[in-house]
């Protein structure tokens, strides 16, 4: 039982700490910088001429030879105003009724990580000359998804790795309690001159046996709430078609060996100090 619950508590920290970190990478991904072109003559960025298909292209070039640029997409204004109107209907009804597409020219440039965002950004030429009339990457926004990332990361990896040590020292303890419940047996035994590896060996044995039972057990159960408990939470949660958890089965994998491990060595270390005999 005691192996049982610590392998349960190892699986959930490891199953739902992996889809975590995934979920923060698919919420980094959706970091982008957006170039605008200057469409019309106005007071800001394009006070001289609107931008040429030369300037577009040129931006095009340097922004795919900027360092930690992932992808560079071109977006048509007629191309952003059917995004625009399959995202929102009321505006899609209201841009029927412009007299011409109000949208500008674009580029989608996506980074090689969310982190980079700010540094893709600032590199981006504005003005005149360049065609370009804004750069947008949400900047607060951006560094509030960062932030929050972060610290689900790092709050997730010391969760995990607390359970790790609760894990262990809750069957180390259990496994002590029990070889201290016999120690005269292994006193006898050494007094009549049992080898320590003698003595060592169905302690092992025991704690190989109760490792995979537990881990095994810890399996079943996880399994079950794979299959029962875990569709009806994820239907609530935008999780994104690239967040995942580690696979079940190298989940599993790793509990066995796990119970197995501690099993065998928690036994054959703590067995040690009632050796001395």
């Amino acid at each position: 039982m005691t192996v049982l619950i610590a392998m349960v508590i190892l699986g959930l920290s490891i199953g739902l700490g992996s889809w975590v970190l995934s979920w923060s990478d698919h919420v980094k991904k959706g970091l982008v910088v957006n170039v605008y072109f200057c469409t019309r003559i106005d007071g800001g960025a394009c006070k001289e001429q609107l931008a040429t298909p030369k300037q577009e292209q040129a931006i095009g070039n340097y922004l795919a030879k900027i360092p930690h640029v992932k992808s560079v997409t071109f977006v048509s204004k007629i191309e952003a105003l059917k995004i625009m109107q399959r995202k929102n209907k009321v505006l899609a009804t209201a841009a029927e009724d412009l007299p011409s597409n109000p949208l500008p020219d674009g580029f989608k440039v996506v980074p090689t990580r969310g982190e980079f965002v700010a540094e893709v950004a600032k590199k981006v030429p504005v003005g005149a000359g360049t065609g370009v009339a804004k750069v947008e990457y949400g900047g607060t926004v951006s560094k509030r998804v960062l932030r929050v990332a972060r610290w689900i990361e790092t709050v997730f990896l010391i969760t995990v790795i607390v359970l790790l040590v609760a894990s262990t020292m809750l069957i180390a303890n259990t496994i002590r309690l029990s070889i201290f419940s016999r120690r005269r047996e292994i006193e006898v035994m050494k007094l009549v001159g049992a080898t320590n590896w003698f003595v060592r060996g169905p302690f092992m044995l025991e704690g190989v046996i109760c490792g995979l039972a537990g881990s095994a057990l810890a399996v079943i159960l996880l399994l079950l709430g794979k299959e029962i408990a875990l569709p009806a939470i994820l239907g609530h949660i935008d999780q994104g078609k690239d967040a995942r958890a580690l696979a079940f089965e190298l989940n599993a994998l790793i509990l066995v060996c796990a119970g197995l491990l501690l099993g065998v060595a928690g036994s054959g270390l703590t067995l040690r100090r009632f050796l001395k005999v």
